[in-house]
């Protein structure tokens, strides 16, 4: 996480170095058009890095997230090309698991596990969270008087708590594969589950269209519940206004 900020710092102190040298960076430049991309939609594939062999996950349907933020956008005085943006937002995510279920409503104090292979199991069965995020980026935009139409880099650290937790499975499965209840069986708790998360983030794109990543610095469950897995989203960032 040092190593996060140490980064952050030499970003900003270059940036702040650049526009004082940068005879560009002192032109009167008409920002009427300027948008600070306030709103971001991400859409990411997911996985949980560090989980065990045991764990199979990544099944079809492919695990899938959805992030969405407001944020506000402070341009740098000194060089526009740079500015940093805060805001508020929501991530959700849904590992989906192969012939197994997750026991998130039990008692004990490990989190089980339970390998369903080779009998009835769901055919559709995910692990999903939601939490309520703070986001903090440091953005570069070659063109500033033209965002929509330049190339656009970020990086930045979020932090979440988590709002839900829970299991749910679907259409209860015989061994052949054919369907004997199609049904929808859902436990939610979020017990077992790290209730704040710090993650790190990087974007880069051209325009409304970029590029992410977001890895969670913190554990997806609580210490000593389960194996030390770490969540890592990729996606696609939709941003403007």
């Amino acid at each position: 996480m040092r190593k996060i900020y140490l980064f952050a710092v030499i970003m900003a102190v270059a940036a702040t170095s650049f526009g004082q040298n940068n005879p560009t960076s002192k032109k009167k430049i008409d920002f009427s058009g300027r948008t600070g991309d306030h709103f971001m939609i991400q859409l990411s594939g997911d996985n949980w890095l560090g989980a065990p062999d045991s764990i199979k996950s990544n099944a079809k349907p492919v695990s899938r997230g959805f992030n969405a933020y407001v944020m506000l956008d402070k341009v740098f005085k000194n060089n526009p090309s740079f500015s940093v943006a805060g805001g508020v937002g929501i991530s959700t995510s849904g590992i989906f698991l192969t012939k197994m279920t997750a026991d998130v409503t039990g008692t004990v104090s490990t989190l089980k596990f339970n390998n369903l292979s080779g009998s009835n199991y769901f055919n559709k069965y995910k692990i999903a969270t939601t939490y309520a995020e703070i986001p903090v980026e440091l953005r570069y935009c070659e063109k500033p008087e033209a965002p929509n139409k330049s190339i656009k880099a970020a990086i930045g650290v979020k932090v979440g708590t988590l709002l839900n937790a829970h299991a749910k499975g679907k259409n209860w499965t015989d061994v052949s594969g054919k369907t004997i209840n199609a049904y929808t069986a859902k436990m939610t708790s979020k017990s077992y589950f790290n209730g704040t998360r710090l993650s790190a983030t990087a974007r880069v794109g051209y325009g409304n269209f970029s590029l992410f990543g977001a890895y969670s610095i913190t554990s997806v469950f609580k210490d000593n519940v389960a194996a030390d897995m770490k969540l890592l989203q990729v996606g696609l960032t939709i941003s403007g206004l």
